[in-house]
C-alpha cells in the first residue's frame, strides 16, 4: 500500500525554493531585478523575474517580449485610471495583478459588462478575442500588472509613458489604416 494513496506520484524537491539558473548562450537570456531594462528583448530567449520587471516598471505600458505568436507587456495605472474600454477581434489576453486593487469589467458589448470583479495581487484575468474589457484601478496606490497577448496587440518595442501616450498612439495606428 502507498503512503499516498490518491497521489502515488508526489514531487521530491519543492521546485519554487530552488535558484534560478540560466544555460542559454544569449547575453539577454537571464535578467535579474539589477538588469532589467524597459526593453523589448522579443524573439530572443530569455528567463527574467516578471513579478520584479512588473513592480519595478513605472510606465503605462511597456512591451517586454514581442515574438510570433505572442508578446508581453507591463503596466502601471495611476488611482482612478483604467486602461480604456477596448475588445481586440482576434487576440486572447491574460492578465496577472502584481500590484493593487481594481475592478474588472467585461461582456460581450461596450453597452454591455455583466461581469464584474474585484481584482488584486495575485489575480488572473482571461479575455477571449471579441470580448469588451476595463480594469479601472480603484486603490491609492499604482496598479501593476502584466498582460500577455496572442497573438502581439503592439508594435515591437512599444513603451507608452502615460495612458495620454497610448492614447496617442492608437489614434495614430488608427488614421494610417
Amino acid at each position: 500500500m502507498y503512503p499516498y494513496a490518491y497521489y502515488p506520484s508526489m514531487p521530491t524537491q519543492n521546485y519554487r525554493q530552488m535558484p534560478t539558473q540560466s544555460y542559454a548562450h544569449s547575453s539577454h537570456s537571464y535578467l535579474n531585478e539589477r538588469q532589467y531594462e524597459n526593453s523589448d528583448y522579443g524573439k530572443e530567449p530569455i528567463v527574467f523575474n516578471i513579478d520584479q520587471a512588473t513592480y519595478q516598471n513605472e510606465t503605462f505600458r511597456t512591451a517586454i517580449w514581442t515574438g510570433d505568436h505572442l508578446q508581453v507587456t507591463l503596466m502601471s495605472i495611476h488611482p482612478g485610471e483604467d486602461i480604456g474600454l477596448e475588445m481586440h477581434p482576434n487576440v486572447d489576453q491574460f492578465l496577472k495583478v502584481e500590484q493593487g486593487q481594481g475592478i474588472v469589467q467585461m461582456g460581450e458589448s461596450e453597452n454591455n459588462l455583466p461581469i464584474e470583479s474585484l481584482a488584486g495581487e495575485g489575480s488572473a484575468i482571461l479575455i477571449p478575442a471579441r470580448t469588451w474589457h476595463n480594469v479601472t484601478n480603484t486603490g491609492q496606490s499604482p496598479l501593476k500588472l502584466y498582460s500577455i497577448y496572442a497573438p502581439p496587440n503592439h508594435p515591437f518595442g512599444t513603451v507608452h509613458e502615460s495612458k495620454a501616450d497610448a492614447l496617442a498612439a492608437e489614434d495614430h495606428e488608427n488614421n494610417e489604416s
